[in-house]
């Protein structure tokens, strides 16, 4: 039904169905230009991640804001002339800019104990740096050795200090609540092209300023914006890169232009169409997904090359039957093996969307339609250009045997307790590595060490106390307040009897000494860099206090006579009296090639518990550092789950392909091996897994097998004719032998071409996915035939 359908209305009606596929391409072609990327932080979370809405809730509570962060360091001294003036100037030009909410510097730190005027006093008008009357060395040692801003606003050996960035808050964003799906999309757009412009912007001023000291940028929304160029040069590197490669592969192998011609017009409608149906759906390429296209590129050239080499080999095997009738005879031959190669293919991309992970699951989906794209386009349009096509110009000058695979072909026949053996070894191999495999990775090691990222948060880590944040939200139990009447004298002339506010008496012994605990511990971790909470501000306090540690109500009198200017930056971010809660904000060195950050979460949680007797109520852990756990630790169940689902379903589909297990089976274990082989090599070099790497071994299954099916294929049908198993052998290392080693050859450099990539996962992907493909290749044309040989499923 299917096959008449398809001969009678798709290849007798060329010209309709190439008229159609120009519709098609325009159509589609007019809604490419809706095609989007995404860049943001978004795109590496687990999708419904109830820890993102918590991390959103205490965002809200204390005031978070989003930020840039610079690292200043002069080429002289932080506290001369010059370098005051320079980052003062540095900082007028920054806040300048409509954007900027506000600007930190190290001159706008509060200097609390640079007079010997009265606390009160001192409070409520402070010196800064900038002021003209100000001792400098003395205030720059009071900010050194600041329990709150040593390594926070300035570095411990005093040479850099941090400059905050403070962003206003789109008003498009406040709104966005009410508005549609697609008002939303337009306005996050919107909003990607503002901070692409402000990061522009921010990059001209610091380059103005880079002969006065080093100067890197750092935060969020650089590197989401840094991200999205990443993701563009990819795309277009890796488009033209395989474009390129496949070109030069087709003219190697073929020589004739029109071989040159058809499959890449295949490629580019597939390519295009697929486009314009992600333009159409609103789907966005994101980091994960930004080769999709090298990946559709490289996938429907090797389902053109097999077609090709088919049409070619039956052209000169029946030279005597016209143009069409091979068209149609090679069309009905490849119809159900390229078939089977897409759906075990589609099953592998749609086992990612287990993963939890939103562009894991997208990328799945991508590859889904795009492979279903393919292949429609190949068997419309291929055959459609052939039959345009003068048949004089549709053969090959000279067919050359290929030498590799004679060769791999007379190693299947003599050799199959070597391939044995090596494959025993192999399997060993494999296990060992797998067993060391562990998906602990640091974010700032997906860059390369020469971008602006990885320079930016390698010295946030050594010296601004770290990058990836973590917060411990301390949940105190309602108790009775403490009465008035056990205020301190010291504080009686501090006019608070009339104060009717009494946020003052919140403040107990209890609260303060676990605050105070908890912060010490904390801070006592390796792992652990810049540790901030109440307590911080406590031992400035004290200090400010002449070293004597302060009562709780004269702390809660110090609360609430405190500027609201002073308030607001350094003490409202780390209490919320009226939740009763405590804030203790960490930062974690993510470069510590010692870090565990699994084993470090757990650890704390345990220590809460165990050290301090709170309960799983009296504390909540929140922060980038638990979002990314989550994801990691996802990655880790998803290579099983997806694994798992891959294998079983391709052996199923194999069964319903070839109707005999023993066929399945060894159909399957050559290409089983060589994924697993390839994770074994990742254990053993102590590659972690990542949202890259983890999707390697289930898409290596996913290609691979495409060159068992169509060797069992073709050995099921040579045999048929020859009955004898050595004879067929040969004749399919010849024939379908040579495609497979060109679509593999093709396809492992394709693959190679991700090593252009600025971002690591890339490049490791690219590397390891072609690896893993050419031990597929051998390992189809070496032990699958062993293995037909040992068994012999077809019979005697």
């Amino acid at each position: 039904m299917v096959a008449h359908f398809y001969q009678n209305v798709i290849l007798k009606n060329p010209k309709a169905i190439f008229i159609l596929l120009i519709i098609a391409i325009l159509s589609f072609g007019y809604y490419s230009k809706n095609f989007r990327l995404d860049a943001s932080s978004e795109t590496l979370l687990i999708e419904g991640d109830p820890d993102l809405a918590y991390l959103k809730e205490v965002s809200e509570r204390y005031g978070s804001k989003e930020f840039l962060i610079l690292t200043y360091t002069p080429n002289q001294g932080m506290v001369t002339d010059s370098s005051i003036n320079n980052l003062l100037s540095l900082k007028y030009k920054i806040q300048s800019l409509d954007w900027v909410h506000s600007v930190i510097t190290l001159l706008d730190i509060p200097l609390l104990n640079n007079s010997d005027a009265p606390l009160q006093e001192r409070l409520e008008s402070f010196k800064t740096l900038k002021d003209e009357d100000v001792d400098r060395n003395r205030g720059f040692k009071e900010i050194l050795n600041s329990p709150v801003f040593r390594n926070f606003v300035i570095s411990e050996d005093g040479k850099t200090s941090g400059i905050i960035v403070n962003i206003k808050q789109s008003q498009k964003l406040k709104d966005i609540e009410n508005k549609s799906k697609e008002e939303v999309e337009l306005i996050k757009d919107q909003i990607k092209k503002q901070n692409h412009q402000n990061i522009l912007e921010i990059r001209q001023v610091i380059q103005s300023y880079g002969d006065v000291g080093k100067i890197y940028l750092g935060g969020i929304p650089m590197i989401a914006d840094d991200m999205m160029t990443f993701i563009k040069s990819d795309i277009i590197v890796f488009g033209l890169g395989v474009l390129l490669f496949i070109i030069a592969t087709l003219w190697f192998v073929f020589r004739n232009l029109i071989w040159i011609i058809v499959p890449i017009s295949s490629c580019l409608f597939s390519v295009i169409i697929m486009m314009g149906l992600l333009g159409l759906l609103g789907w966005k390429v994101t980091v994960i997904s930004s080769n999709f296209i090298a990946l559709m590129l490289i996938l429907t050239m090797a389902m053109n090359i097999h077609m090709s080499t088919r049409f070619l080999q039956l052209k000169k095997n029946f030279s005597s039957k016209n143009n069409f009738e091979i068209i149609s005879l090679t069309t009905s031959k490849m119809f159900w093996p390229i078939l089977y190669t897409v759906l075990t293919t589609i099953f592998a991309f749609l086992s990612l969307i287990f993963s939890e992970i939103k562009p894991i699951i997208d990328f799945g989906w991508m590859m889904t339609f795009g492979l279903i794209t393919s292949f429609i386009i190949t068997f419309t349009l291929l055959p459609t250009l052939l039959n345009f096509a003068p048949t004089k110009n549709i053969t090959v000058k000279k067919e050359q045997k290929s030498k590799i695979t004679n060769l791999l072909g007379e190693i299947s026949l003599n050799n199959k307790n070597s391939i044995f053996l090596v494959t025993g070894v192999v399997v060993i191999f494999s296990i060992i590595g797998i067993s060391k495999l562990e998906v602990e990775n640091s974010f700032i090691n997906y860059f390369d060490k020469k971008t602006e990222i990885y320079k930016g948060m390698k010295l946030i880590d050594d010296k601004l106390g770290g990058t990836t944040p973590l917060e411990v939200i301390i949940k105190f139990p309602e108790k009775e307040k403490v009465k008035k009447s056990e205020e301190d004298d010291d504080f009686e002339d501090w006019g608070d009897e009339e104060d009717t506010n009494d946020e003052k008496y919140w403040f107990t012994k209890d609260k303060i000494d676990l605050i105070t605990s908890i912060h010490n511990y904390l801070d006592s971790l390796p792992e652990i860099g810049k540790v901030l909470s109440f307590s911080s501000i406590i031992e400035v306090a004290t200090q400010l206090n002449n070293n004597k540690p302060l009562g709780t109500l004269e702390m809660g009198v110090l609360y609430s006579k405190i500027p609201e200017s002073i308030k607001t930056e350094i003490i409202d971010p780390y209490l919320s009296i009226k939740d009763n809660e405590a804030r203790i904000s960490l930062r974690i060195i993510d470069s510590q090639e010692s870090l565990r950050r699994n084993d470090l979460l757990n650890k704390i949680n345990f220590d809460l518990k165990d050290k301090f007797g709170l309960e799983e109520k009296d504390y909540k852990l929140a922060g980038v550092l638990i979002l990314f756990n989550n994801l990691l630790q996802s990655l880790f169940k998803s290579q099983i789950l997806t694994l798992g689902l891959v294998m079983i379903g391709i052996f199923s589909m194999f069964i319903i392909l070839f109707r005999n297990i023993k066929l399945s089976f060894i159909g399957v274990v050559p290409n089983f091996i060589a994924a697993f082989f390839i994770l074994g090599i990742i254990g053993l070099l102590g590659i972690p897994l990542d949202m890259m790497t983890i999707t390697i071994a289930a898409i290596t299954i996913g290609i691979a097998v495409d060159n068992s099916i169509h060797y069992i294929y073709r050995f099921k049908e040579e045999f048929n004719k020859i009955k004898d198993y050595n004879k067929t052998l040969k004749t399919c290392h010849s024939t379908v032998g040579v495609a497979i080693l060109n679509t593999s050859i093709t396809i492992v450099f394709g693959f190679s071409i991700l090593v252009l990539s600025k971002f690591i996962p890339t490049i490791y992907f690219g590397v390891f996915t072609g690896l893993a493909m050419l031990l597929a290749m051998v390992s189809v044309l070496t032990l699958l035939p062993a293995l037909i040989l040992i068994i012999k499923p077809f019979g005697k």
